[in-house]
């Protein structure tokens, strides 16, 4: 039988899916690694901790399921998007690759988007220049550590290090290539004109492909490392989130998807290439072929509930571990014995800075309306909400720009809670419905890769045969007035602390600075 092999290169660990071609799970396998964080604001890892997890994921996931490595059709690759894996000679690693959450890069935005010029960079890559792609990060390593920048020779995005490793190829493909600032969205290739103003060579870049075709096969080398077979294709793939829209069946106008992990996504499919024209939203190549999509992002989504679970939550992770529990679920029970709308307490998800709709590095994380009667559970509930209010501002900016949005599909760690499900229907006023097979990115790619080995037509086809609604979950009609006048105050927030945020961070900057002198 004929299987298919999702990888995805994520930002706690790395993931390896083995599927068969009707969607069936056969089985799963993750390897964690650190996130190093030198100073505030930055978020760094080490490549080769990426290779080591999909060595050792995939390992093991061909030994659990004792499926042979000839069986596997094809591989997929997935992963977090716009980092900076930079290589010297050799293809050495030169230094830790500079995550998309990190926000070190302010100053080269400004100066890429000035050397370029703002229109012309819109034009060509339809979206700002910001902290989190890749461009900038470049920019900041000639700016700052010159002696590695002189040893460059390749610059890769994390999942196409993997697959470097696995291919011994150079490449990528059009949906993770759209988020480095450096290709032209609407002609799906690099963006020359821009290479030339920053004075990057071509001949760092890898080629670009659509998403489904093959860039390389398993090498006998990598075959010797992950157990997989020497010569099986491996095709482009996807960014986590055009993947992960893939594996939700976001392949059609109308279609949706919400998802709630590490960061918050809202990604609508689209037929063509559309422009916010106030660039809060982000238009990239989709992994289907010729199409596109829109996508607002918030950093600080599922990470802000995580934040609270190692901060605050500590009993919930106590009586979890001791009762086999997740401590997510303990903490979504308590939430639910706060009121909607947290008695007024309203919390801004911006622990790491914001992208939709606020491109802005310096916001940070705020309670507001914090009051003597506020217990834990309000305190739960309230980032659950302040979470949905973030997702809502991009539903905001999709009507504005009319894009439909016919069906929206929840996924991601939020999406398993019945209660943040039930919130984000009332704060957005649309039914979120849940699907049969919730793995993510790492099922798009497996998928993308059955349509590039031949198993399915089409990606079209391969959603429709795997993916099925199973849940629906409608707004509270009650609940929405209130929603609407709490939303109301959260969007008075930024606007009124954005001043704040900026002479914070250049008191931390200052305090950090003179700790180093």
């Amino acid at each position: 039988m004929a299987y298919l092999l999702g990888i995805d290169v994520g930002t706690s660990g790395t993931r390896a899916l083995l599927i068969a071609p009707d969607g069936t799970v056969i089985g799963r396998s993750t390897r964690e690694y650190p996130l190093q964080t030198p100073r505030p604001g930055w978020a760094e890892q080490d490549p080769e901790d990426w290779w080591r997890a999909t060595q050792e994921a995939t390992q093991n996931l061909l030994r659990a399921t004792g499926v042979s490595a000839g069986d596997v059709r094809a591989v997929g690759l997935s992963g977090q998007m716009h980092g900076a894996v930079l290589l010297g000679a050799d293809d050495e690693v030169l230094r830790p690759a500079i995550l998309w959450c990190d926000q070190r890069t302010a100053a080269q935005c400004e100066w890429i988007t000035q050397t370029v010029g703002k229109d012309r960079v819109v034009e060509l890559t339809m979206n700002p220049v910001l902290t989190g792609f890749q461009a900038p990060k470049i920019i900041w390593v000639r700016d700052h550590e010159p002696q590695i920048y002189e040893k460059i020779r390749r610059v890769l995005l994390p999942k196409d290090f993997v697959r470097l490793r696995l291919t011994g190829e150079y490449a990528t493909e059009v949906s993770d290539a759209s988020g480095t600032s450096l290709f032209n969205v609407r002609e799906r290739k690099w963006a020359e004109p821009i290479l030339s103003a920053l004075q990057i060579p071509r001949e760092w870049l890898p080629s670009a492909y659509e998403s489904y075709e093959v860039t390389g096969q398993i090498t006998d080398a990598a075959a010797a490392r992950t157990g997989l077979r020497a010569g099986t294709p491996v095709v482009g793939g996807g960014g986590d989130q055009a993947a992960g829209a893939v594996g939700n069946g976001i392949v059609r106008s109308g279609a949706v998807s919400s998802t709630v992990g590490t960061s918050g996504v809202v990604f609508a499919f689209s037929d063509e290439p559309l422009l916010d024209p106030g660039l809060r939203v982000h238009t990239f190549c989709h992994a289907v072929p010729r199409k596109w999509h829109v996508m607002g992002v918030m950093l600080s989504a599922g990470g802000s509930l995580r934040w609270l679970r190692d901060t605050i939550a500590q009993p919930e992770r106590v009586v979890a571990t001791a009762m086999g529990k997740d401590p997510y679920d303990l903490m979504s029970q308590e939430a639910g014995q706060a009121p909607a709308g947290s008695e007024g307490l309203i919390f801004l998800p911006y622990l790491t800075g914001e992208r939709t709709p606020y491109a802005d590095p310096d916001a940070r994380g705020v309670f507001f309306g914090l009051g003597l009667r506020h217990e834990r559970s309000h305190l739960i509930r309230a980032v659950m909400e302040g979470v949905a209010y973030g997702l809502r501002d991009s539903f905001e900016i999709f009507r504005e720009m009319g894009v439909p949005t016919e069906e929206v599909r929840a996924s991601g760690g939020g999406a398993r809670s019945r209660l943040w499900r039930q919130i984000q229907a009332d704060v957005t006023g649309c039914a979120h419905s849940t699907i049969n097979v919730d793995e993510g990115p790492a099922l798009g790619v497996a998928l993308l890769a059955g349509v590039g080995s031949g198993v399915y037509a089409s990606v079209e086809q391969a959603c429709d045969e795997v993916i099925h609604v199973t849940t629906t979950t409608e707004p509270d009609p009650e609940r929405i007035p209130l929603y609407e006048g709490y939303y109301t105050v959260y969007r008075e927030l930024y606007p009124a602390l954005r001043r704040a945020f900026q002479l914070d961070a250049q008191a931390v900057h200052d305090a950090h600075a003179e700790a180093e002198s």
